[in-house]
């Protein structure tokens, strides 16, 4: 029998989370049950999604973000059909191909005219890495400065750099480096004085907390790079074109810096795509001769695919106007939630730029609702914002995301093709929930018996 895909799509689709649970990552399986997030999506378009029984979810959170100009865009999925149908040799290795080289014309002309050397990958954190390597070459030098709260990657290099010890623990000795406080410029100059830095790496715009540095703090940080003979990477991955409403969230701050790391939205939400983009003379430090022609490459990295998917994600980015709607759609979407704080005292505030929203919750000063919030956070710091997160989905059919243990953040990273009635649509969902938040004892109680039920089911499979 040939094969098929959609047969095969059409008579498996459901068993999603068993095929995980028995040949992939059980664990997750787990955390999804426990959360109420184990949905079969059968079908994407735009901000939507659909489930196997037809309903329809709003995505405010695009995929980490690779969906940024909406799922299945047409412009991106012609442009992979053509290149299929073209029959192009794909892959070569021992040729320079003409994609590859047409999508670095296209960055190039996309950034200041300092950053003007392209390599390819095929995620956010090899691109870090790459940056990090680069950075040793064309200094000479070992260690990293980064900032609390930064997210890189999950690499043993990009893992080095990250902003907490959440997920470097377990995994043993890192690269040499050192954490500082954002906004600490006494502790930055005090590393960088010493020059044995190769760069400083940061998220001009944290893609967690979404917390804007204090003004002035990066352009001192870069100067202070300059005097001390240190690189500056900035770590675009997550804000890389459009989703801070200028290509780069580096262009807010005024920033040159020496290498930028991108990934996620370039691959139009179709095809792993990354580029490191940095000064030709950073990359030559790496390149230096024919014999280190292939020093630092990957197999994958210029896949025509991937090439086509960026080139047509670009041209979507300039036809559609997606930098302008980015910041206009992010700006709406942030006032709309801040015009709830008056009704609702647990909610601090909406922050960010562009399409990259986080809203922070606080602890209420009422008695009901202050003792509501107290007896969560003794449960789970992290809690209570999951507790909006999950009737979110459940009553109102909304994606979005926690974004860690500590702080109460819930992070949004809509596609910018979200509509103003998706917008009324989130706003008036995150009003009903929040009004009904410190009513606490169902869900929690709804929340443990899924906890037990997974932790059950875990210890039984371990046995097994």
């Amino acid at each position: 029998m040939p094969f098929d895909i959609r047969r095969l799509v059409a008579d498996r689709l459901g068993e999603n989370y068993e095929l995980h649970e028995q040949y992939v990552n059980p664990t997750l399986v787990d955390v999804f049950r426990t959360i109420g997030f184990d949905r079969v999506y059968a079908r994407g378009e735009g901000a939507y999604l659909w489930d196997d029984q037809g309903d329809q979810y709003l995505d405010m959170l695009g995929g980490f973000g690779v969906a940024a100009i909406g799922r299945n865009n047409p412009v991106v999925g012609a442009a992979l059909r053509d290149v299929l149908d073209m029959d192009l040799p794909n892959m070569v290795q021992m040729d320079c191909a003409l994609l590859s080289g047409l999508l670095a014309e296209a960055l190039v002309q996309r950034t200041p005219p300092h950053l003007d050397a392209v390599y390819f990958c095929n995620s956010g954190t090899e691109s870090v890495e790459a940056s990090l390597k680069f950075a040793r070459a064309a200094t000479g030098r070992d260690r990293f400065v980064h900032f609390r709260g930064g997210w890189h990657g999950l690499t043993m290099g990009s893992l080095s750099v990250m902003g907490g010890d959440e997920f470097r623990e377990g995994f043993g000795h890192l690269l040499p480096g050192d954490e500082v406080e954002p906004g600490d410029l006494e502790h930055v100059e005090r590393l960088l004085a010493r020059e044995d830095v190769a760069a400083v790496i940061v998220e001009c715009v944290p893609g967690h907390s979404v917390k804007l540095p204090p003004d002035g703090f990066l352009a001192r940080v870069q100067q202070l790079c300059r005097d001390h003979g240190t690189l500056l990477i900035c770590d675009e991955v997550a804000t890389g074109y459009g989703r801070t409403g200028t290509m780069f969230a580096f262009e807010h701050f005024g920033l040159e810096p020496d290498i930028i790391a991108t990934s996620k939205a370039l691959s139009g939400g179709y095809v792993p795509v990354a580029a490191t983009i940095c000064r030709r003379q950073v990359y030559q430090a790496v390149f230096s001769s024919m014999e280190r022609a292939w020093v630092h490459s990957s197999s994958f990295g210029r896949n025509n695919l991937a090439m086509a998917a960026g080139l047509a994600t670009l041209s979507v980015i300039d036809d559609a106007h997606m930098l302008r709607r980015s910041a206009e759609q992010g700006a709406k979407l942030r006032d709309g939630i801040n015009s709830l704080a008056g009704h609702h005292e647990v909610l601090k505030e909406a922050r960010g730029v562009g399409c990259l929203v986080a809203i922070e919750l606080q602890r209420p000063t009422g008695t009901t609702r202050r003792l509501a919030w107290d007896a969560v956070h003794a449960m789970h710091q992290g809690l209570y914002p999951q507790m909006v997160v999950m009737p979110l989905l459940d009553r109102h059919r909304i994606i979005t995301q926690v974004t860690g243990r500590a702080d109460p953040i819930i992070r949004l990273m809509p596609p910018f093709v979200i509509s103003d009635d998706d917008i009324r649509w989130f706003v008036d969902a995150l009003d009903d929930v929040l009004a009904r938040s410190h009513r606490v004892a169902a869900p929690l109680a709804g929340m443990g018996r899924s906890a037990l039920k997974v932790t059950l089911s875990g210890r039984r499979r371990q046995r097994a």
